[in-house]
Formats: structure tokens, C-alpha cells, sequence
């Protein structure tokens, strides 16, 4: 059965975006979800409409009682028509968790091999991002199903013109983190969409593996009366001291947009981050090839340490490489030393030898 989908009304308008004039942005509103938009479950599963036009909302633009909204962004290169022809199979990335979109590097990656570049904020993330209180919240990672459907939408028309199919145009989807995650599962649901999958450092299993997600459920269970009770974690900013040029790393990242100590936790989230490791866990089978990319090793303590600027400080990686079994019967694993947890946005060598790694793949699979 091929996935419902619902086609823009109008040509999509893109307006210049904040990475520069290389970049562009348009706006998909989503239907709103029945019941409050404070309540437990925030947003749809079901197909979205872009509506063009206008500027890309920012954190303050998004009005209380309006449907929820994503952003779209693509890289267009300045001698776009002159330079690379982008005609090989585009690529949409989906961010991690209290993130939002801002690696020009990699957008710049894909283009240069003639790849159309698309990225994708969430709602409730980066510049989608309507309520810092509730930034990142999701009650169900399927309620992103249908903005990323709206931007598969998008580039469907981009690539082969008004009323192609779907099915006619699929794509490489990439996801970092719980966007890894959200990707994983969204293949699992759309496969003939999906071409190719590339997860960077997809947040698969929870730390500590099978039993320690058994043991959290429970803990969890109260998501049913206080979906946004607050949990009580630690709350750290390790990873955006690798990361952002205000600290050890090299990416000027917006602060309002990607908060150095993340979200908060809330317990609806964490249900649904659990429910859907679940379901990876019960084995996926998915057909297309997979590259998964991971630091080689994990630093999870709680007292700072430089060697943390060359480890991934968020996630287990050795839990996340037991899990990639799991996904599919061709699956690529690489493991990169020195790695962040946002491979591409290590130091400049690591990096270096990451897309050495990812090009080589391309090469295999996707040329």
C-alpha cells in the first residue's frame, strides 16, 4: 500500500535562511492534533500540507493556538546551474534531540557530489522551536511521521516536478541521534521511500542495554497521568563544549536554538523513547543498506575531562553497535576514533577521515 500523502496547494516558497545565502528555508505547517496543545501528546500522525510563504518562524513567531510547524532547509551553492549538477539522489537529514540543523559542512558534502541537500528541523526543535518550556517534547516518535512526509513531499516535486510519486523519487535519509532513531523507524514504516539510510550515532538503545530499558519502563509508566513531569537527570553541557565555538569546538551554535544543556526530560518523552528502542529491538528487516557511524569509544562520567572532546559523552556506543544487528541483513558499520558524538562535527581531521569513510560507502552503495 503506498503511504497517504498530501500534496502542497501552492509552489513552495523558500526565503533565505539563517546559515546564509547558500541556504533556504520554507515553513510546513502540520494539522494540529486533537486536545491541547500543553496536553500529553503534542502533534499527529497524519500527512501534512506545506503552507508557503512568509518568513521561517522563529522562537517567538510560532502563536499558541496555531498548527504545529517544521522547517525545512536546503543548500543551494552559489554556482548552482553552472557547478556540480545536482542530479543524484537527494538527501534528507533529521537532527538529534534539542538540536536543529546548522552543519554547512555536511550540506556542502552531499552537493559537491551532486546530491541535493535537504534538512529538516522538527517541531518543537531549532527554528520550529515554539516553546522553550516544551522544546523537544513528543509523546510518539511516529507524530513526526507526517512533517517528514510534508518535506519528502517537497523534494519529490523538487526532483522530478508537480504530481511525481513518491515512490518515483526516493531518498537517502540520514539522522542523527534521536533523529537516528525517528529515521530508523520512519523506513520501517515508508521503506519505498527510502533508498538509502546513514545514521550517525542513532540513539538505538538506551545505556546499558536490553535489561536497563526492561528496568526503565516502569519508572516511566506515570507518562499516562504527567506526560510532561519533569525527570529528574543530569542535566550536562559536555557535548556542547566539544561542539560549539563558544567553547572547545568549532560550530557557532545558536544558543536559543540548541540550548548548551539541552531540554528538559519529561517523562512522555522518555516513554516514547523507550517504546520505539523497543520496537528496533524486535528486529526491523529493513531492505535498503545502512551505514551506521559511531565514535569508537563512549565517556559518560559525570566530572569533565579534555579526553572529552574526543569520545561521545551522550550515548553508549558499544550498546548502539550491538543494536545495529538488529536493523536490517546489509548493514555497514564504522567506528571512528576520536570521535564526538556528532561524528561530522568533530575536529577537523577526524572528520576528515569520516567522510573518507562515508564517500567509500557512497561509492558501494549509492553511485
Amino acid at each position: 500500500m503506498s503511504p497517504k500523502r498530501t500534496q502542497p496547494p501552492h509552489a513552495v516558497e523558500w526565503v533565505p535562511d539563517i546559515l546564509g545565502p547558500d541556504y533556504q528555508a520554507t515553513r510546513l505547517v502540520l494539522p494540529p492534533f486533537g486536545g491541547a496543545r500543553a496536553g500529553g501528546r503534542l502533534g499527529g500522525n497524519v500527512p501534512g500540507g506545506v503552507v508557503p510563504g512568509g518568513t521561517v518562524p522563529g522562537i517567538a513567531d510560532v502563536p499558541a493556538d496555531a498548527a504545529y510547524q517544521a522547517t525545512l532547509v536546503r543548500h543551494r551553492p552559489a554556482d548552482y546551474g553552472t557547478g556540480v549538477p545536482l542530479t543524484r539522489q537527494p538527501v534528507l537529514y533529521i537532527h538529534g534531540w534539542s538540536d536543529y540543523f546548522y552543519n554547512t559542512g555536511l550540506a556542502e558534502f552531499f552537493t559537491s557530489r551532486g546530491h541535493p541537500f535537504y534538512a529538516v528541523d522538527l517541531h518543537n526543535h531549532g527554528r520550529s522551536l515554539g516553546s522553550p518550556e516544551l522544546g523537544g517534547y513528543v509523546a510518539d516518535l511516529s507524530d513526526y511521521d507526517a512533517e517528514i512526509m510534508a518535506a519528502h513531499t517537497v523534494i519529490a516535486q523538487e526532483s522530478g516536478g508537480a504530481g511525481s510519486a513518491g515512490a518515483d523519487h526516493p531518498v537517502i535519509l540520514m539522522g542523527h541521534s534521536t533523529g537516528g532513531l525517528t529515521a530508523t523507524l520512519w523506513a520501517h514504516h515508508h521503506p519505498g521511500l527510502v533508498s538509502h539510510l546513514v545514521l550517525n550515532s542513532p540513539w538505538l538503545e538506551i545505556q546499558g542495554g536490553p535489561a536497563i530499558r526492561r528496568a526503565a519502563t516502569p519508572l516511566v509508566q506515570l507518562a499516562e497521568l504527567r506526560p510532561l513531569m519533569r525527570m529528574r537527570v543530569p542535566e550536562r553541557s559536555f557535548y556542547w563544549r566539544g561542539i560549539s565555538s563558544d567553547a572547545y569546538g568549532e560550530w557557532p551554535v545558536d544558543k536559543k536554538l540548541r540550548p548548551p544543556r539541552a531540554f528538559p526530560v519529561r517523562a512522555g518523552w522518555m516513554r516514547a523513547i523507550l517504546a520505539a528502542q523497543q520496537e528496533v529491538a524486535a528486529g526491523l528487516r529493513l531492505p535498503m543498506p545502512i551505514l551506521v557511524m559511531l565514535s569508537s569509544k563512549s565517556m559518560l562520567g559525570p566530572v569533565w575531562s579534555d579526553a572529552m572532546l574526543r569520545a561521545d559523552v551522550v550515548l553508549d556506543v558499544r550498546s548502539l553497535a550491538l543494536r545495529t544487528l538488529s536493523l536490517g541483513n546489509s548493514v555497514t558499520l564504522e567506528r571512528i576514533d576520536d570521535a564526538l558524538h556528532e561524528v561530522f562535527l568533530s575536529s577537523a581531521p577526524v572528520r576528515t577521515h569520516a567522510y573518507e569513510r562515508l564517500e567509500r560507502w557512497l561509492r558501494g552503495y549509492a553511485d
